[in-house]
């Protein structure tokens, strides 16, 4: 009997030089050929003026098919919207609700028999979509389930709120990502849908799979084209898998009645095991290889996980003074896949302890790494620094200042960070707390051991500040002129800490020279004014970067001022105090470890 094959339809709708009546044909012959899964949404169109189009094309399609539609499944999205052609996430819930509204009678159903949501989206909790999605089955207006370009731990989370029935992701022979990243093999050991587009890789792919000697092989034997046996091979894989290639011809559409009844041989499946070798790690998902005992074999891996200036170089260093050897791509250079063929050299020369340190914030990352080390029966610990993105920020400064002696500025960094790793923005660590999926020993792990981390304390700095943020605590600045309000009655409690023997030191922030309204001379003229209204010296640092995204170190509660002054001053933390006003003030002594201090508090005890 054949087996399940869909059709993409989203370029039936998004080409340019798309003809709906050829369209039609195309879906047509598809069903010819036994696909019985269409796949839709209300995304596959050129732009929002015509939202729907593809649904309302996939539904006449059914509507002068010949055929037994009610074997059809009808699988189509929301999430995603087309703002000018482009495409951008939109996975609040009343847009969920709306969307699978529209979408209801863009197909003329009651009914949508699976709806996906097509893409998580950034600035909505993950959560809150799938809740709209339960909401909508829960009111009938949806069958089962879906998700698209999801991760495993995604996946989970969605389980606890609702079934997931299906999850599409790409996979082709090419393309190995969604394996290694975990989620094929969960969803084959989870008995979920897994719906694959793009089998064929895209184009590019596509022309590979047509010259790739093992494919034409294993075709001429079967009277087909490679083509097909790629099909054929994601279809051997697993009874789960569905793979909807993007017909555009009705030839092609046509063709895909020959993959459904390839069988492919157990000489088959060795040769193209071979070739393509994560397709037996799918094959065999339920029958996984479980994790060895460390303390039964002579070698170790170590793989040391956590933010970029977690600290792991410092935890790297401790297995080093014990004998293990130390790979590392901050060194070395290329990518992680890449530290593999030196970590089969470490083995081959007899090195049986090996610690990595790079930032593995993915399945996918860690995968080939550890289904290395398991071919040389070598155990993989893992060691995750849990360490908070503020004391990483802290780190990442004091990396920086310790090595260029100063904070870079945003090109500056731009520059440098393409020869040193190291002299990255702080939206490198923010990006990795997005994408981070947790370590879990479900990936080969022969353990997770999470480590806290503890700030050391620089012995040698022992002196205190009373750092001040300056416009608003200590007085005001009047235009683009150099004329200062200052607040006497403040300037005086000021004083009383400099005669006291404390280092009075300021900070602030100056958008307005990024536009170009205000120059720095005229800053500097400000401050110049502000000290001898005082009458007390005070350094005084400052950003002059925009507003937006943060794009350097020196805006709060970013800690690259406070950083700084603490190396410049040697400063103890914890003998500091911090006088902020603002929102993000608090935050931004508690990453320094200084004491906050609200300014009215702060000045009526002084």
């Amino acid at each position: 009997m054949p087996r399940a094959v869909g059709l993409g339809c989203m370029r039936l709708s998004t080409e340019r030089d798309r003809d709906e009546a050829g369209a039609v044909a195309v879906i047509h012959a598809a069903l010819d050929a036994g696909v019985t899964l269409l796949d839709t949404a209300d995304a596959y169109c050129w732009d929002e003026s015509e939202a729907g189009h593809n649904e309302r094309l996939v539904s006449r399609a059914l509507s002068t098919w010949g055929g037994d539609t009610s074997r059809v499944v009808i699988a189509t999205k929301g999430g995603l919207t087309r703002p000018g052609g482009r495409w951008v996430a939109d996975g609040r819930a009343r847009h969920l609700a709306a969307a699978c509204d529209a979408s209801r009678r863009s197909l003329g159903v009651a009914r949508i028999s699976l709806y996906q949501l097509h893409a998580p989206d950034p600035r909505t909790p993950f959560s809150t979509s799938v809740r709209a999605l339960a909401a909508l089955k829960e009111d009938g207006a949806i069958e089962r389930v879906g998700l698209c370009n999801v991760t495993v731990g995604q996946i989970e989370e969605a389980r606890k709120i609702v079934d997931i029935d299906a999850v599409q992701i790409e996979l082709s022979v090419l393309r190995d990502d969604n394996v290694l990243s975990g989620v094929v093999p969960y969803c084959v050991e989870h008995r979920i849908q897994l719906i694959a587009y793009r089998p064929f890789g895209g184009a590019q792919r596509s022309r590979k799979i047509a010259r790739d000697p093992v494919l034409r092989d294993v075709a001429s034997r079967h009277g087909a084209t490679p083509h097909d046996i790629a099909l054929a091979w994601l279809l051997d894989l697993s009874d789960l898998i569905v793979p909807i290639p993007g017909a555009t011809r009705v030839e092609t559409a046509a063709s895909l009645e020959r993959a459904q009844r390839i069988v492919l041989t157990s000489d088959d499946r060795a040769q193209l095991d071979e070739r393509f070798p994560f397709g037996a790690l799918v094959r065999n998902g339920a029958r996984r290889r479980q994790p060895m005992d460390s303390a039964l074999q002579p070698s170790e891996v170590v793989l040391i996980m956590g933010l970029p200036a977690a600290g792991k170089s410092t935890a790297a260093r401790t297995f080093v003074d014990r004998g293990y050897a130390r790979l590392n791509r901050d060194d070395g250079g290329g990518s992680l896949r890449g530290l593999l063929p030196a970590f089969n050299r470490l083995i081959d020369a007899g090195q049986s302890r090996i610690v990595l340190d790079n930032t593995y914030v993915s399945r996918k990352s860690r995968a080939a790494l550890i289904q290395a080390a398991h071919m040389r029966d070598a155990p993989v610990r893992c060691v995750w620094l849990t360490t908070s993105v503020e004391d990483a920020q802290v780190n990442a400064v004091t990396r920086m200042i310790a090595r260029y002696g100063r904070l870079l500025a945003p090109e500056e960094m731009r520059k440098a960070v393409k020869h040193d790793v190291s002299a990255f923005g702080p939206g490198v660590q923010f990006r990795y707390q997005r994408e981070l999926e947790p370590p879990d020993v479900a990936e080969g792990f022969v353990s997770v051991e999470t480590v806290p981390f503890v700030r050391e304390r620089d012995t040698s700095s022992t002196n205190r500040a009373l750092v001040v943020w300056c416009d608003g605590v200590l007085g005001r600045f009047r235009g683009a002129s150099a004329d200062v309000e200052v607040f006497a009655e403040r300037a005086q409690a000021l004083r009383k800490y400099v005669d006291d023997g404390w280092q009075l030191l300021g900070v602030d922030w100056h958008p307005e020279i990024a536009d170009g309204s205000v120059t720095a001379e005229e800053i500097a003229a400000r401050y110049t004014r502000l000290r001898d209204a005082i009458g007390a010296p005070i350094d005084i640092s400052y950003c002059p970067h925009p507003a937006g995204p943060p794009i350097c170190w020196c805006r709060k509660p970013l800690p690259g001022l406070g950083v700084v002054l603490i190396d410049r001053y040697k400063l103890d933390p914890a003998q500091c105090i911090y006088v902020g006003a603002g929102p993000q003030d608090p935050g931004f002594a508690r990453r320094l470890g200084f004491q906050y201090r609200e300014p009215d508090v702060f000045f009526d005890e002084s």
